[in-house]
């Protein structure tokens, strides 16, 4: 059953927004993987990430089919609709701040998920112009084999997810 979403966005991104904070290439080096989608890439991907196919804002993630394994570094001001599709993919790691509204709590109690812990502030690329730290601690999230192992290369403490 296929799981697709009416489109989140009116119109296409055209620049860069408030959202468009890049993961850094050191957390994929050493994740270790090769991801089939990028579902929430800005104008053009990010060089770095390594995934074969890059949904961006003009694509929109939301409304397209995802397949395989899926890295998602969803927008902070929106990330509830983008959080439920991934719970319901349940294959692939996201990045998320840590929050008390509901779909923080939906993610930290899918079943077979998993969850690495790596410090109070990510450090991100903004828009491309170097490292940054964001206000907000942050969290990896990852279902599947894959997303187990490379969350337990990124950091130690990871929980499973009961």
């Amino acid at each position: 059953m296929t799981h697709v979403q009416p489109a989140l966005f009116g119109a296409p991104q055209g620049q860069l927004t408030s959202d468009d904070y890049y993961t850094p290439a050191w957390l994929f080096d050493r994740m270790g993987l090769e991801f089939d989608l990028d579902v929430c890439a800005p104008p053009g991907g990010v060089p770095w990430i390594p995934a074969a196919q890059h949904y961006t804002m003009e694509i929109d993630g939301l409304a397209q089919e995802w397949h395989g394994l899926v890295w998602m570094n969803p927008p902070f001001g929106k990330p509830a609709p983008w959080v439920e599709r991934f719970v319901h993919h349940a294959n692939g790691v996201c990045l998320v701040p840590v929050s008390t509204a509901p779909w923080f709590r939906l993610l930290w109690d899918a079943p077979g998920g998993y969850v690495s812990l790596f410090g109070d502030r990510a450090l991100f690329s903004e828009r491309g112009q170097g490292e940054v730290g964001i206000p907000l601690r942050c969290m990896l999230f990852g279902f599947g084999q894959q997303a187990h192992n490379a969350l337990r290369r990124v950091e130690s403490t990871v929980r499973a997810v009961a």
